[in-house]
């Protein structure tokens, strides 16, 4: 029925000429769900992964779904690699290792020695590689069955799929497992008719001219955070601090193992509105007493708001140099120390600006029982972060601490790139305070005379709304 539908378009939802432009409109995203039907159907899906990533789309296919009709469309029409992302274990079970130990492609992609059906002959037209991914994804198949090279290339997913890796890689094995189906995919990179790698624009238009689903990578993290338990409430007890007493309590995440960290004042379970800070962490910061960054100066504050409310949560999370690490983050210290801004060194890095994703965070705060919270906070991509996974930011509670001589370039760089909402003075020497209020995602800055913050309802909190003092 496939080949009926690639040479004559007469399939719904699969043929290669459709002129119905409300299949995919330009700019609007089909749901998980609904690509989820399409796999289930033996019908590929677009993937399109994060612009500072690769910034491509693959067609990806259910593996046990594959036809030789199937691969003979994304032969001709998506032109890239076939690849087969797999579950390591399976990788394992048929004797397939990593083509190298030592990955040095910037995105890691994990390629694997290729591999044909043992019964196949020149191992390249369409039908026998249809048949190499069968055997692939046969439970009975042995390492036997399989020589190696190949025309088809395995690629060994990682352990979490794409919560751990966002790559087209992992969202294959991903989408196959949530479809219900082996947990495998056949995936292929879009090429334009000239050669060049097909973006987004050209994506749609692939995907509107061939009636298929386009869907992203970060669109399905956000289904997997929003429906999959990923993490587990550990050890607890009662923590003093120099600035007063808190409950500490351990969460383990269950996609990378890392304990994070809630300090918790009074009883929030079930309360609304209340006070959050989510802290990324920051060893030269906190521990250390950096300079470089207003981390630790940020931490302290935000510890002793909460003490002074009496009732809120400081959320510790293992997110060093915002996702990258440590090393890479010394690594883009000494950037820096050459001219570089934070976010250039990031990139040059060959890392995104920012690379945290607040899933994590927000499933630990849906556990010590809050919906609604006021977040402390300067960076409004971290209010948008935990309201996508379904928490209420009712107030931003800016938190300016820690300026110096040796930061302020850093500070500027972080309003004038990252978008920070900070006080002019923060970063250039000017003056001013203002406080800004997020209700449902819609914020807006109000100057707050005399620093005071009002309490939703208009009632002066009677504490500081922008924290300065460095003592604090």
């Amino acid at each position: 029925m496939l080949r009926e539908a690639i040479e004559q378009g007469s399939e719904p939802g699969w043929d290669t000429d459709s002129s119905d432009p409300s299949r995919v409109e330009a700019g609007v995203f089909h749901t998980i769900d609904e690509a989820l039907a399409e796999l289930r159907a033996g019908r590929p899906v677009v993937v399109v992964d994060d612009p500072d990533r690769e910034n491509e789309g693959d067609l990806i296919l259910a593996a046990e779904k594959v036809t030789p009709e199937a691969i003979n469309f994304m032969i001709r029409y998506a032109r890239g690699l076939i690849c087969v992302p797999m579950e390591g274990k399976r990788l394992d079970e048929l004797e397939i290792p990593l083509m190298t130990e030592h990955i040095t492609e910037p995105l890691e992609t994990a390629f694997t020695i290729s591999v044909d059906d043992r019964e196949n002959h020149t191992g390249i037209s369409a039908e026998e590689r249809a048949r190499t991914v069968r055997r692939l994804v046969d439970p009975a198949a042995k390492p036997s069955d399989l020589v190696r090279p190949g025309h088809i290339f395995p690629l060994r997913a990682r352990e979490g799929g794409v919560l751990t890796r966002a790559g087209h890689t992992e969202a294959a094995v991903d989408l196959a497992r949530l479809a219900g189906l082996y947990p495998a995919g056949v995936i292929c990179e879009i090429i334009n008719d000239d050669g060049t790698m097909a973006r987004l624009p050209q994506l749609i238009a692939f995907a509107r001219q061939h009636g298929l689903k386009i869907i992203t990578i970060a669109d399905l993290i956000r289904y997997r955070l929003q429906r999959e338990r990923l993490i587990r409430r550990g050890a607890e007890a009662l923590l003093p601090t120099q600035y007063g007493k808190f409950r500490i309590i351990g969460y383990e995440s269950l996609v990378d193992g890392k304990t994070h960290v809630a300090l918790v004042k009074g009883d929030v379970a079930g309360k609304e509105n209340v006070l959050v800070r989510v802290h990324s962490e920051c060893l030269t910061g906190d521990v250390f007493g950096s300079l470089r960054c207003d981390c630790g100066p940020q931490l302290h504050a935000a510890m002793q708001l909460v003490e002074k409310e009496g009732l809120g949560v400081v959320l510790y999370m293992r997110q060093e140099g915002r996702g990258i690490g440590l090393m890479n983050k010394i690594r883009a210290y000494a950037l820096q120390d050459q001219g570089r801004d934070t976010v250039e060194a990031n990139l040059e890095l060959g890392f995104p600006p920012d690379l945290r994703n607040y899933g994590i965070g927000a499933q630990i705060l849906a556990d010590l029982g809050l919906s609604t919270i006021r977040l402390i906070t300067n960076n409004p991509r971290k209010v948008v972060g935990l309201e996508a996974y379904g928490l209420k930011v009712v107030d931003r509670v800016p938190l300016e601490v820690g300026e110096n001589e040796l930061n302020r370039r850093y500070l500027e760089t972080k309003k004038r790139k990252l978008g920070h909402l900070l006080r002019e003075s923060a970063a250039t020497g000017g003056a001013g305070a203002e406080r800004s209020t997020t209700v449902g995602g819609q914020g807006a800055s109000t100057p707050v005379p005399g620093g005071q913050a009002e309490a939703p309802g208009g009632e002066s909190t009677g504490r500081k709304s922008s924290v300065h003092a460095q003592h604090l």
